[in-house]
C-alpha cells in the first residue's frame, strides 16, 4: 500500500454547563460502520485495508466518507 489509512475526525461532545456551544472537532477512535459502508466497504475489508473501527459510533459524517473515498482511490483499491 502506498499511502496510510486516513484518521477520522469526529465532533467533541457538546457541554451545557458551557453553554452548550459546539466546541469543535477532534480525532477519533475509529471510522462507524455507516461511514464504511457509505464508502463500500464491509468490515472486513476495512480491517484487512488497515483503517480502525470504532463499532460504538454510529454517527455518518460526510467527510470522513470523502477521506476513505479518496484512501481508496490513492491505493487503487477495486471491489472483489
Amino acid at each position: 500500500m502506498s499511502g496510510e489509512a486516513p484518521k477520522p475526525i469526529v465532533k467533541k461532545p457538546r457541554l451545557l454547563r458551557y453553554g452548550g456551544t459546539d466546541p469543535g472537532l477532534r480525532m477519533g477512535r475509529g471510522f462507524s460502520i455507516p461511514e464504511i459502508k457509505e464508502a463500500g466497504l464491509s468490515t472486513e475489508e476495512a480491517r484487512r485495508l488497515g483503517i480502525k473501527i470504532d463499532k460504538r459510533r454510529k454517527t455518518k459524517w460526510e467527510w470522513n466518507v470523502k477521506a476513505l473515498r479518496k484512501f481508496l482511490s490513492e491505493i487503487g483499491y477495486r471491489k472483489q
